[in-house]
């Protein structure tokens, strides 16, 4: 398929639903509101294809771009290329499909993690942070939580709302998996407030830490 096939397929499958939700989210700029059910169809469909994907991406259609994320293999990608992805998007469901499908799965991603430890980008602190949560629970060999807690007590509070919602799942994580830090991460999180109030659809986890470590360490028995 070709980039003007692509885009007249993505337009036909917007769903008006889809493009209110997308924009009270905080997408900027382009989109048609494709449901991400029909994204992942369409990429089946296409299959692994880095030319168009790079097409795609360059249109700044939020609907095209999360397509591109899906038919493109990460460890083709230089440091440099997923240093661009990542710095040149805004929207956030964009952006943890990158982080979920390019940047977890790119062969160098430790490198990209300690890159962006201290950057203000938030897309870029953004990633660093949902690495460092990955590496909290898969593995935290070399890590130090209790400088990462500390951190996390110091900028979390005036941090972007984009950084926040990692920072907050790197201290769920903690305590979840790391027992002897399990009572600090929960008062952190009882201080903080941060997602206190946060509206939970009925049988889903609250973001809210205490809870969502509560509930975690429960189901794990």
């Amino acid at each position: 398929m070709t980039l003007d096939e692509v885009m007249v397929r993505l337009q036909s499958l917007s769903e008006p639903a889809v493009f209110a939700r997308n924009e009270k989210n905080g997408a900027a700029g382009a989109q048609f509101g494709v449901p991400l059910g029909d994204i992942r169809t369409l990429a089946k469909a296409i299959k692994i294809n880095p030319a168009l994907a790079q097409q795609l991406w360059a249109t700044g259609n939020v609907d095209a771009r999360l397509l591109a994320v899906l038919i493109v293999k990460p460890k083709t990608l230089s440091l440099q290329e997923v240093e661009g992805l990542v710095r040149s998007n805004s929207f956030l469901w964009v952006s943890d499909w990158l982080n979920s499908y390019i940047v977890k799965q790119h062969p160098d991603k430790e490198a990209l993690r300690l890159a962006w430890e201290h950057d203000l980008h938030p897309m870029a602190a953004r990633a660093y942070w949902s690495l460092t949560a990955e590496r909290v629970q898969k593995s935290p060999q070399g890590l130090d939580m209790s400088a990462l807690l500390d951190r996390i007590e110091a900028e979390m509070p005036q941090a972007p709302d984009a950084v926040q919602w990692t920072m907050n799942t790197t201290m769920a994580t903690i305590g979840i998996h790391h027992p002897a830090l399990r009572a600090r991460a929960i008062d952190l999180g009882e201080r903080l407030g941060i997602y206190r109030d946060y509206p939970t659809p009925k049988g889903c986890t609250s973001p809210f830490a205490p809870l969502w470590i509560a509930e975690m360490v429960r189901r794990a028995g």
